[in-house]
């Protein structure tokens, strides 16, 4: 039953802009998923869904296992409204963000598999990222800079 309720949720995201658990709730059981609020929950965090920035504006839930060319436009997206600066130092690049957005851009900045990139951690406002070398670390921030 998860399973196949895991692949209905996935279908639902794809085929609607979903914004909100309640949303997603609803096509559940318009799907013949007899859910709580609490399973749909679990569900994305077992799931992996992210909120992006759609084209119209709007946080909608998309999945983490999107094409890289999708997960890169998130990316994209949330850098343009959650950072404030990017830099490195030798083989450590720092990013800035928004209070409370570090978490989530640190996740999204995992899922694209930057080469080189040997680990991240996250804090509130901060994201240190380590890299396998300073050339590296460099490469990184162009990149990430670009997303700006």
């Amino acid at each position: 039953m998860k399973t196949r309720r895991h692949a209905a949720i996935l279908e639902i995201i794809n085929e609607y802009p979903v914004e909100t658990q309640e949303e997603l709730l609803n096509r559940l059981k318009q799907n013949g998923f007899n859910v709580t609020q609490a399973t749909v929950s679990r569900d994305i965090k077992e799931l992996r869904l992210l909120k992006s920035l759609s084209p119209d504006g709007k946080y909608r839930y998309t999945s983490i296992n999107n094409s890289a060319s999708d997960l890169q436009g998130n990316i994209q997206n949330f850098f343009n409204n959650s950072v404030i600066m990017v830099k490195s130092a030798q083989n450590i690049v720092v990013i800035k963000t928004l209070a409370g957005m570090a978490g989530a851009l640190c996740a999204s900045i995992d899922s694209i598999n930057f080469e080189g990139l040997v680990g991240t951690l996250a804090g509130d406002d901060t994201i240190f990222i380590v890299c396998t070398d300073n050339d590296c670390a460099s490469k990184l921030v162009i990149d990430l800079k670009n997303y700006l």
